[in-house]
């Protein structure tokens, strides 16, 4: 099972400099709280889902539909029964917090989908990068590339210490949480590895002065200025738009 989420593919989105890739993945957030109103957030997933298919990021998409729709479902019904309305729909659920409930469901979906193309577009060298670039400290950007890469690593050692654990025969899924958790040796392997990668960051002169230079290179070209200037665009639009009343849910009292 692959448990890593980049992509490598040649699209519109993976040969943008990691700059922009940053910068719309902040437009797409901001662009997730602009509207309550689920229609208007609907327009807003459909955007989210057209840099999907620019990314080829569908495969991610299809792998996390199970958490999207659990996290839609969940949300839209807890908003639905404890968010105040004004307009009696059925039981104790009120027609403007069953709309707003939809509306905070779509907002997280785009988040999350805003988040896998991202991670599909971009790689963790590509992240520390950007964030250089952006005038954040080394140390920070290689703390957060690094975090970003130790996650799937977590994740891919846990699968391969389950399947092998199982082929001997040993009950990994009976038990409670605490139970189960003793039964993994993950930990161990865990702190193994970050012990090794220390030494290993030190041996190379991790904390040494100088310059630093990269291997990657990238361009910030015409087509990255268009796309933060349409980015730019859409979410000035999308701002207007709440500004002069549009996209709220009137009757709701949160």
């Amino acid at each position: 099972m692959n448990v890593y989420l980049y992509l490598d593919r040649d699209t519109p989105l993976h040969r943008l400099d990691p700059r922009t890739k940053v910068l719309l993945l902040l437009a797409s957030f901001a662009l997730a709280f602009v509207f309550d109103d689920p229609l208007y957030n609907l327009g807003v997933l459909a955007f989210q889902l057209s840099l999907v298919t620019l990314a080829g990021a569908w495969p991610n998409v299809i792998r996390m539909w199970k958490l999207l729709a659990v996290i839609a479902v969940v949300t839209a019904a807890l908003f639905a029964v404890s968010a105040p309305g004004d307009t009696p729909l059925f039981w104790i659920v009120e027609r403007e917090s069953l709309a707003y409930g939809l509306g905070v469901a779509l907002r997280l979906n785009v988040l999350i989908i805003a988040g896998l193309v991202f991670l599909s577009t971009t790689t963790n060298e590509e992240i520390a990068l950007a964030l250089v670039r952006f005038g954040v400290p080394y140390r920070i950007s290689f703390a957060v590339s690094t975090a970003l890469r130790l996650v799937p690593t977590i994740l891919g050692t846990a699968l391969v210490i389950t399947q092998a654990q199982r082929s001997r025969g040993h009950d990994v899924d009976s038990g409670n949480i605490i139970a189960r958790v003793r039964k993994f040796t993950i930990f161990v392997s865990t702190i193994r590895s970050t012990q090794v990668f220390a030494m290993a960051l030190e041996s190379k002169g991790f904390n040494a002065g100088g310059t630093r230079t990269f291997f990657l290179n990238p361009r910030f070209g015409r087509i990255d200025a268009l796309v933060v200037a349409t980015s730019a665009i859409v979410l000035a639009a999308a701002l207007w738009l709440r500004l002069e009343g549009h996209g709220a849910i009137v009757g709701y009292r949160g």
